[in-house]
């Protein structure tokens, strides 16, 4: 059993270290939602399974605090409306129905292949929101390309791909964080 815990604990760390790359992209990604904050703007969120509890993360970072106390800030990750509307749309109605131009949309998905995910970044990009895709895999998927910004975790091991999520989400709530306390 310790063995294999080493085992993944190794593949975080190569992981993570890969993940740095990722570290420009992650700043225009922060840079751009201080922006729709500024402008008086949005952040929705949403996933599947493992990805829709990511999603719930970030809204809730940016609502309550990632670790100074500062003032509330509008987030809402979307629900699961599947039986009203049908699953592959499930996201994109409430985008539809919430996302106005100026606002961000971020995605979480470890495929990139749900035609839910895939619908709602293109439903959000028609809008006129900034879209972010936090993926994994090679390449992110087709949700990728509905994407103004990808942040890709270029592994095929669900679970490590989640954990780089909430890394880099982290960093990200870090950034706005800092900015909302005025500190940035």
């Amino acid at each position: 059993m310790t063995e294999r815990l080493a085992t993944q604990l190794a593949e975080n760390i190569d992981l993570a270290e890969r993940v740095l790359t990722l570290l420009p992209e992650l700043h225009k990604v922060a840079d751009r939602l201080v922006e729709v904050y500024e402008a008086g703007g949005r952040l929705f969120t949403f996933g599947n399974s493992g990805s829709a509890a990511d999603a719930q993360h970030l809204a809730g970072e940016m609502i309550g605090r990632y670790q100074r106390t500062r003032r509330p800030l509008p987030a809402v990750a979307l629900t699961c409306i599947a039986d009203d509307f049908g699953y592959d749309d499930v996201f994109a109605c409430q985008v539809d129905g919430f996302v106005q131009p100026g606002d961000m949309v971020v995605a979480f998905s470890t495929s990139g292949r749900s035609p839910n995910v895939v619908r709602g970044l293109d439903a959000a990009r028609r809008r006129g929101a900034t879209t972010v895709y936090f993926g994994g895999g090679s390449g992110g998927g087709p949700a990728a390309t509905h994407a103004d910004h990808a942040l890709v975790v270029e592994s095929t091991r669900t679970a490590r791909i989640q954990e780089m999520h909430l890394l880099l989400l982290h960093l990200l709530s870090e950034r706005v964080d800092a900015w909302a306390a005025g500190e940035a």
